[in-house]
């Protein structure tokens, strides 16, 4: 029987369950079976955390940044966070919104031939249609978001406004690290690993052949996946589909010869790389490093992942809410940050990226669709380019929205997975008698 210590500053949190497997600062237990499970946690690490964002110090200020957000989030993100966690925010009504909205299930699964060769505990979110007809759909979330990614858009997939359209059971889990997944015990798990644990999760869910939407880690997991199962991924739905451009490509660029989509293209990502990439070298190399200063710091973590929020979503539609950073962040905070930070470092060292670029992804042979939203950071990616990577059929180019689709254009990214999946042809989905 497995003992943990949970070290939160002064606070211990002692957790037992037969398996081994927990969650710091929470009751989470883990089985053989899938078991509901609804978020509780320890209101003593809650209060705590409200203590640490009262006391909470920020950096002394400098003039003459143009813009202001050019060092980070500005005094005044940083107070409006702080002062609305410390007056307003109120945890318990949170993770009751939170549970009566989702239904959370932890299990373990045992994924067979995965480099980690080890039991992986899972918490997921599972709505199952009232369609008999409903297609199994696999959606898996990215950095810094977690299962609530998926919350604004499950209502619309499992219950489309009419027949005609595709209906689908939808399975979110939370990446091992992130959210309520206990984060993995020794070095080696990435996106490979974690497609083999998804995997072996639908399989226990008795969804044999299914297909999968993602975007972030997401859109990187769900390329391992289809690539590994081809004979249940069905078919996938991404809208994170990044292509390195090859040096023919940048050759092209610089004698003039790119056509408008490459060359919006190639700056995207050169800005993202160039300019926007600081927190994703630290998580590759020093992820324990930061973990210590985001750990004992909550109002230091939010903050950290609103740097990365901020920039990535259409400001014409959409606005990050003090109350949804702070959830954000707690779905790390609870159990701690490092295991999340630490998922680049994985990546590196599984090849997801190489060096300052994005590295090559295995190939996927079923039908892809994309789906490109303006202030991602690949935006622009041609569609002959997106075949380099896979079989992509269909590339949805939309004129709003960024980098987190089902949170910030819910009923836009509906419409993509409706139209594509509901072609039983062209996705391939006719295997599951769509026509």
């Amino acid at each position: 029987m497995a003992l943990n210590l949970v070290l939160f500053g002064s606070l211990f949190f002692l957790i037992q369950n037969a398996q081994g497997f927990s969650i710091p600062n929470t009751d989470a237990t883990f089985q053989e079976t899938p078991r509901s499970f609804n978020i509780n946690v320890d209101p003593s690490f809650i209060t705590d955390v409200h203590s640490r964002v009262q006391h909470a110090r920020a950096p002394v200020q400098i003039d003459g940044l143009t813009p202001p957000d050019k060092d980070g989030p500005t005094l005044a993100d940083w107070t409006t966070i702080h002062d609305y966690w410390v007056n307003e925010y109120n945890w318990t009504e949170t993770q009751s919104n939170i549970n009566r909205q989702l239904h959370q299930f932890t299990t373990i699964v045992h994924p067979q031939n995965s480099s980690y060769n080890s039991s992986i505990p899972l918490h997921f979110v599972h709505h199952r249609s009232p369609r008999t007809d409903a297609i199994p759909l696999l959606f898996i979330h990215g950095w810094p978001g977690s299962f609530l990614e998926v919350s604004k858009i499950i209502d619309r997939l499992t219950n489309p406004p009419n027949a005609s359209l595709p209906a689908f059971h939808v399975v979110a889990p939370s990446i091992p690290g992130f959210a309520f997944s206990p984060a993995p015990q020794h070095a080696g798990f990435g996106s490979g690993p974690a497609a083999h644990a998804f995997h072996a999760l639908m399989l226990q869910l008795n969804y044999t052949k299914y297909v999968i939407d993602g975007g972030d880690y997401g859109g990187v997991i769900l390329r391992y996946q289809a690539h590994l199962f081809p004979s249940n991924v069905v078919s996938i739905s991404s809208n994170f589909w990044v292509i390195q451009p090859s040096s023919e490509d940048l050759r092209r660029l610089e004698e003039g010869l790119a056509t408008p989509d490459e060359t919006t293209y190639i700056r995207n990502l050169e800005t993202f790389i160039n300019e926007q990439s600081g927190y994703r070298i630290i998580q590759e190399h020093n992820p324990l490093a930061l973990a210590y200063a985001l750990t004992d710091s909550p109002l230091g973590f939010a903050v950290w992942i609103y740097n990365l929020m901020a920039p990535v979503v259409d400001p014409r539609d959409f606005a990050w809410t003090p109350q949804d950073v702070i959830t954000w962040a707690m779905m790390y905070i609870i159990q701690g940050p490092y295991g999340g930070l630490r998922f680049y470092k994985e990546n590196l060292e599984g090849g997801a990226f190489e060096g300052f670029a994005f590295g090559t992804l295995p190939y996927v042979s079923q039908p892809v669709m994309i789906s490109e939203l303006p202030y991602d950071l690949w935006f622009g990616l041609p569609l002959d380019w997106a075949q380099r990577g896979g079989n992509v059929k269909v590339r949805n180019v939309h004129d709003r929205g960024g980098h987190f689709a089902a949170y910030e254009r819910p009923q836009a990214l509906a419409e993509d997975l409706w139209s594509w999946y509901g072609d039983g042809e062209l996705s391939g989905t006719k295997v599951f008698g769509v026509k």
